[in-house]
């Protein structure tokens, strides 16, 4: 299985991994209603969720992306690059979500926008 299909795992198991780094560890937690828990928190909690939000909002154009691409036969080591780079990108984004560097998290989701859109661009090629 090429390495972009991982790819796909890894990007929809990311909003997950950041609601987890939102509640670790969270006073009066309550998984009865988590939702309102998370929109109830400040500091680096509530931009571990903002991560989460996003991610899922990610995640649909990036999959569509390297689909289409291996759809289309746009090139594996392309489409793998791509794919792995988005991966890259949003790690660095979550990261610098929770630690407050906006102006680099901007960056680094302009970077993953730019590997989805590249997926498209590189099917229609």
């Amino acid at each position: 299985m090429p390495i972009a299909y991982w790819t796909i795992l890894i990007a929809a198991l990311m909003p997950i991994i950041f609601a987890g780094i939102a509640k670790a560890g969270g006073e009066r937690f309550t998984n009865r209603r988590p939702r309102e828990w998370l929109a109830n928190q400040a500091g680096w909690r509530q931009r571990a969720n903002w991560a989460q939000q996003n991610s899922f909002e990610a995640f649909a154009p990036f999959a569509a992306g390297v689909l289409t691409a291996q759809q289309l036969d746009a090139g594996q080591g392309t489409i793998n690059t791509l794919a792995v780079a988005f991966i890259g990108f949003r790690i660095l984004y979550g990261a610098l979500y929770i630690v407050d560097a906006h102006l680099w998290r901007s960056l680094a989701w302009l970077g993953g926008m730019v590997c989805t859109i590249g997926l498209f661009v590189a099917a229609a090629a």
